[in-house]
């Protein structure tokens, strides 16, 4: 026998989780099969915080070392305080539309609906080929999923894509996006929430377009795996054990 670590996942999940959690992946999958160009209409997003300090994780930091050289060693260090939220969609080509959330401003139902407000105009201006046939995925946080917000989305003509909820993991903000442009900024220290802000826009900019299509594909694979793997979480071709 030997001792190992536990795997945090983001909730244990009841067997009536799972059973959602395949219904869903299932049913997105039969859409695509009906449809082969529905993904091209799809534009998902979400928030997520970034900090004017974030310190690297072990794995970025691994560095090459002869046999024998003693182990490298670094400063235990917390997040900073100061961060700012970012708001963010995209669809398989690019970014679609970004905006930095107020210092004092709570993403509630209302300011929610007024982002989505300017997703679509934004949308209709630079995207006018999916303007009128546009899905939109986001997860079910409580801003999400208002009544309001649902409303107003309906009155547009906005189809919205399933998510299951607590699974990050068939989120591509979370697993994809958000994931890539916290990496590309980890352990460095910057000056100001403004510099912070300007760094996390280049990071995003850097991101090649390839990249994109290449999340959708694997956004696609993810709804095949989770299938296979009963609706259990997963990371990579790894299952996890959520229950």
């Amino acid at each position: 026998m030997r001792k190992i670590c536990a795997k945090m996942v983001p909730r244990n999940l009841t067997e009536q989780q799972r059973d959602v959690r395949v219904s869903v992946c299932a049913e997105l999958l039969e859409q695509v099969e009906a449809d082969p160009e529905l993904m091209q209409r799809v534009i998902t997003g979400d928030e997520s915080w970034f900090f004017q300090y974030d310190p690297e994780t072990k794995r970025p930091s691994l560095e090459w070392r002869s046999k024998g050289s003693p182990r490298p060693k670094k400063a235990r260090m917390s997040k900073s305080k100061l961060k700012c939220k970012l708001v963010c969609f995209f669809d398989s080509m690019g970014i679609v539309h970004k905006e930095w959330v107020p210092a004092e401003q709570t993403v509630n139902q209302f300011y929610y609906k007024d982002i989505l407000e300017r997703l679509r105009k934004r949308v209709m201006r630079v995207h006018p080929h999916i303007a009128t046939n546009r899905i939109l995925h986001h997860d079910t946080a409580p801003a999400h999923a208002a009544f309001s917000v649902v409303q107003f989305l309906t009155s547009k003509g906005i189809a919205v894509m399933a998510q299951p909820p607590y699974s990050p993991d068939l989120a591509p903000c979370d697993f994809f996006l958000f994931q890539k442009t916290k990496s590309a900024v980890k352990g460095h220290h910057f000056e100001s929430t403004e510099d912070t802000q300007r760094s996390v826009t280049q990071a995003l900019n850097n991101i090649p377009q390839a990249a994109f299509q290449e999340c959708y594909k694997q956004w696609q694979h993810r709804w095949k795996t989770c299938v296979q793997a009963q609706g259990m979480y997963f990371e990579g071709d790894s299952i996890l054990i959520g229950e």
